[in-house]
């Protein structure tokens, strides 16, 4: 029983947490488009990432969200 709650803890206060990092994420994307130079193909693969978290941020698929984000720094942080 100990465990299930827990376990009901961690989620109920793992979720706000996932969800406030999207935001975060967003904007060091915008940051760091506004100051890589980047060709047009590339910026525009990024900024589709970009979009597509954010979108699925306000749909509260946080966890998903987040995966998308760190794809688009990732390859961001690849052609910095």
């Amino acid at each position: 029983m100990r465990y299930l709650a827990a376990l009901l803890l961690t989620a109920v206060v793992a979720g706000p947490v996932i969800a406030g990092q999207c935001p975060t994420l967003v904007n060091q994307i915008d940051t760091q488009l506004q100051s890589t130079a980047l060709d047009s193909e590339t910026k525009a693969n990024i900024k589709a990432l970009r979009d597509r978290g954010e979108s699925l941020h306000q749909q509260g698929k946080h966890d998903e969200s987040v995966k998308v984000l760190q794809e688009a720094l990732s390859k961001l942080d690849m052609r910095s």
